[in-house]
């Protein structure tokens, strides 16, 4: 038997509103197709909901990562021999912000990458894509040493206080904490260097670049923790959750928790 539920577009609508979506905001959206059952129009019924939630003022922001394009021996190419990295990094295609794929961040992102309208960040293993209002302002000059950091999308998503949105999943997937990252002090924190193919003077250059070291193995925590704040908005869709909430909030409480926990 089936159990997965089935979920209209007006339910989307529905349930973003309940979650306290509404004109005008500014949200950071993670999404989990598959999590939430059986979508009608999958992935375009989940944008146009969202982009009809906030209408032509508001500002929808998705992560839009291209991870493999970093240096194997980073481990992103763990699945192939070892003997092969050395011609995947030869011929690791250089980012455009166009045609480049996301890696892992789900239909729904990958759909949107490419929506009209859209604008994709320049970091080449890193980007979002932004729609709306304030789509040039968060996704231009995505400098490639501060990834998640004050100058970053999610730097100016925190200074336009806008919200996080997860669509179906956890903690683990909330980008916005990588700001903490980097506003927290903690004994392990350290940087590393990490390369990625890029277009320079037209051409294909491999290009290192210097960044803080992050993982997110403590998110889940971080946000089991936030939750008792009773500052987080759920609401049930289909067969997954909602869970919606202040940036701002969640990044400032992160600061505090990973200075007090993190070693």
């Amino acid at each position: 038997m089936d159990k997965r539920k089935l979920v209209t577009p007006e339910e989307l609508k529905n349930a973003f509103r309940e979650a306290g979506v509404q004109k005008g905001q500014t949200i950071m959206a993670h999404t989990s197709l598959s999590s939430l059952g059986y979508v009608c129009g999958g992935a375009q019924s989940v944008i146009e909901a969202l982009l009809e939630s906030v209408g032509d003022d508001g500002t929808i922001m998705m992560p839009t990562q291209s991870w493999k394009n970093l240096d194997p021996a980073a481990g992103v190419y763990w699945q192939e021999p070892e003997e092969w990295w050395p011609v995947i990094r030869e011929y690791i295609p250089a980012y455009d912000e166009r045609i480049t794929p996301t890696n892992t961040m789900g239909a729904v992102s990958e759909m949107f990458r490419q929506w009209p309208g859209t604008l994709r960040s320049s970091h080449p293993a890193r980007s979002v894509a932004a729609w709306g209002r304030y789509a040039e302002y968060l996704t231009k000059n995505h400098d490639l040493s501060d990834i998640f950091g004050d100058s970053s999308p999610i730097g100016r998503l925190y200074e336009l206080d806008g919200s996080v949105l997860l669509i179906g999943v956890g903690y683990d997937k909330n980008t916005s904490l990588h700001l903490a990252d980097v506003r927290a002090e903690y004994p392990g924190k350290h940087t590393v260097i990490e390369s990625s193919a890029i277009h320079l003077g037209g051409q294909r250059v491999w290009k290192s670049y210097e960044t803080l070291a992050v993982d997110g193995e403590d998110f889940p925590k971080i946000g089991e923790a936030f939750e008792q704040t009773g500052q987080v908005c759920h609401v049930r869709l289909g067969n997954g959750t909602l869970s919606m909430m202040s940036q701002r909030a969640l990044v400032d409480f992160a600061v505090k928790w990973i200075g007090e926990n993190r070693k």
